[in-house]
């Protein structure tokens, strides 16, 4: 196959601009400058365990720097979803010299395992963690059989 040097230009082109576009993301990043809506590493955010406790679900979530007021629970049918926003802002007066926080809104969604008792169900926001707690419904509760003989 024989290239021409026309293409060949083209490629470097390409691979120029794709350096560039490199260079700008790196610094953004480490100079704090405006970081894209939906970062990557946001997909994941906050970070969570969901526990099967026996008689209730548990689910710990790593909320810092946001309050009941940032963070909103629902179960709809057997998903549980966990949504919020943290906002960062600077305060009245005061210039910004490097962002590195950046303002991000989240939503988690997960399919409960069981049935639950929702009007039993609690969240608790305290020192950055999000604890909800769903009780499993009666009927979803592991029960002991007791073994006769005949």
């Amino acid at each position: 196959m024989l290239l021409r040097w026309n293409d060949i230009d083209n490629a470097f082109a390409m691979l120029d601009e794709a350096r560039r576009e490199m260079d700008r993301w790196v610094r953004r990043m480490t100079e704090g400058g405006d970081l894209p809506s939906v970062p990557q590493w946001a997909s994941g955010w906050p970070r969570m365990q969901f526990i099967d406790m026996g008689n209730e679900l548990a689910l710990v979530a790593e909320v810092p720097g946001l309050s009941e007021k940032d963070v909103n629970v629902s179960v709809n049918q057997d998903v549980l979803t966990i949504s919020g926003e943290r906002r960062t802002q600077v305060p009245e007066g005061y210039q910004t010299h490097r962002h590195e926080r950046a303002s991000v809104k989240f939503s988690r969604s997960f399919a409960l395992p069981c049935k639950v008792d929702l009007e039993k169900t609690t969240a608790l926001a305290r020192n950055g963690i999000l604890t909800v707690t769903l009780p499993k419904a009666p009927e979803s509760q592991p029960r002991q059989i007791q073994v006769k003989s005949s």
